[in-house]
């Protein structure tokens, strides 16, 4: 789940949605002078190689949930691992992207772009030739430093790049292409898991990135900001990365060794201290990638929380929906990715209308009741008919949802860019995507301990009422895959290792129903923040 999925342009503000991602670009076109090495006379070819170099990181950060299970078979991971795989992209991508549009704008935008598109490329060719699952998360970790490095550099090579009203158009063609291919992507990934292999997914990038960095070498000029901090928040982007890389960990282990635990309480107590000595090195620093002061705003720090809320819930169903379509239900994964369509769909058919409702109702009100609906479509995916039938079942949840979400998003970022100067507000917005990055990193970490303890304690219940030996159950269980992609049984075939396999199968599908709930909760939490804290005003 990481793409940006809401752009503001032109003179109305109109909002343009590529699903399941942020609420706000990370940069939004600056208001400041922008120098240029040379006139951009391909402007087509320019807008095109940000949106293929783009494109990739949408694509990438939707397809890898449905290749999990197929992954955890294939290298025999355990969860936890395949929550890293995940997360290890997330938690860099989260830490970085705010240095890395710092980077853009001091070194020259295409410059850094080529570069980030060079180190995705790079470490997704790693991925697809992964021998385990340490190096598969290694690499992800690299994935998420490139696209650090070249998701804010695409937007801001459109604002050299376009002048007026042809940046609006640029902008709504950039951002209309990333809702198609975070529609997509999730079924063209799951159709190359089914038919090649999980690989091919991380293979594909290696020709789009040669297209990609051809085009911007070709038609890109190298633009960046004359009044750009001398100096990078590095200090601070470190403290950032490790802090959220020790309290992610612990929280991961948390689910395998509990939180008495010493790795664990070691973990999240360095964690949570160097998160508090990256405040402090904001609060001195001269040039922050966070400046502190900018929460001073209520709106700005209701906005925030309410991302925060609304994308942990999002990010952590949207983790264990389609690996629990997969291992209980049987979807393959094309089924699976296709499952997830109606989300992106209707928020890329009712977003025009949703949007010119902020201006006739106002924030408080569509940040009150969006959240509210997506917590009505969590509450859907937590009832016991959520089962079989996916027009019956998921879909109505899922439609809700989509619904939710796309009554939020435009006025969430209306309500983060109007908070601050319009000097400032590409900071901003770059701070409510990073939080709701950090959000979906939370939320496997976090959603991952719930899903596993619901899956022990649901599984253990039934199969005691199957009477079978505690000292036979061992450990080979759904969520640790027998190394044939298929459930653990005693013995393939026979009626007691089908009541054991379907055992496993209601185990797992009672864990998603317990995410789905605490996702409820954080989105109807989400709603009552926005109530109290976001300012009545139109």
């Amino acid at each position: 789940m990481a793409n940006p999925d809401l752009v503001e342009s032109g003179p109305k503000g109109a909002h343009v949605v590529a699903a399941q991602a942020s609420p706000c670009d990370e940069l939004v076109i600056r208001t400041q002078p922008t120098s240029v090495d040379r006139p951009c006379r391909r402007k087509r070819l320019a807008l095109a190689a940000t949106i293929l170099g783009s494109s990739m990181a949408f694509i990438d950060g939707s397809v890898v949930n449905v290749a999990l299970p197929s992954i955890q078979s294939e290298l025999g991971a355990s969860v936890a691992a395949m929550q890293w795989v995940v997360n290890a992209y997330l938690l860099f991508l989260g830490s970085l992207v705010l240095v890395g549009g710092s980077m853009g704008d001091k070194l020259g935008r295409r410059t850094v772009f080529i570069a980030g598109i060079a180190l995705f490329t790079l470490a997704s060719a790693a991925c697809g030739l992964a021998p385990n699952a340490a190096a598969l998360i290694a690499a992800r970790a690299v994935q998420g430093i490139g696209a650090a490095l070249l998701v804010p550099s695409s937007l801001a090579i459109i604002g050299a790049v376009f002048d007026d009203e042809a940046r609006g158009r640029a902008i709504g063609t950039w951002a209309g292409v990333g809702a198609i291919t975070s529609a997509v992507g999730p079924v063209a990934g799951g159709w190359l898991v089914d038919a090649f292999s999980w690989r091919a997914i991380f293979f594909l990038n290696v020709p789009l990135a040669a297209l990609t960095i051809a085009l911007a070498i070709s038609s890109v000029p190298n633009s960046h900001r004359p009044d750009a901090p001398g100096q990078l928040d590095w200090p601070g982007a470190l403290a950032a990365a490790g802090g959220l890389a020790s309290l992610t960990f612990g929280l991961t282990q948390a689910s395998a060794r509990g939180f008495q635990h010493p790795v664990v309480l070691v973990a999240i107590g360095a964690g949570v201290l160097v998160l508090a000595a990256f405040v402090m090195i904001e609060s001195r620093s001269a040039n922050p990638m966070m400046p502190l002061d900018v929460f001073r705003s209520r709106d700005f720090t209701g906005a925030n929380l309410v991302t925060l809320l609304l994308y942990f819930g999002l990010g952590g169903a949207f983790f264990f929906l389609p690996f629990t379509l997969i291992r209980a239900h049987g979807f393959t994964a094309t089924e699976a990715g296709a499952a997830l369509l109606p989300v992106p769909v209707i928020i890329g058919l009712l977003s025009r209308f949703t949007g010119g409702l902020t201006s006739r109702f106002g924030s408080r009100a569509l940040l009150t009741v969006g959240p509210g609906v997506a917590g009505l479509g969590f509450t859907l995916l937590a009832l016991p008919f959520v089962r079989g039938s996916y027009w019956t079942g998921f879909f109505p949840a899922l439609a809700v949802l989509g619904l939710g979400m796309t009554i939020t998003v435009a006025p969430l970022t209306t309500t983060v860019m109007g908070s601050v100067s319009s000097e400032r507000t590409g900071v901003a917005s770059g701070i409510n995507n990073a939080v709701a990055r950090v959000a979906s990193l939370l939320a496997v970490a976090v959603l991952g301990i719930v899903f596993v303890w619901s899956h022990h304690a649901a599984l253990a219940s039934r199969l005691d009422a199957l009477h079978v030996p505690v000292d036979a159950r061992e450990t080979r269980q759904l969520l640790e895959p027998d190394g044939q992609g298929g459930l653990a049984s005693d013995g393939a075939g026979t009626p007691h290792a089908t009541l054991v396999a379907r055992a496993e199968a209601d185990a797992m599908i009672d864990a998603l129903r317990a995410v789905a709930i605490v996702s409820a909760a954080c989105a109807f939490a989400g709603a009552g923040i926005a109530a109290l804290a976001i300012q009545h005003r139109k």
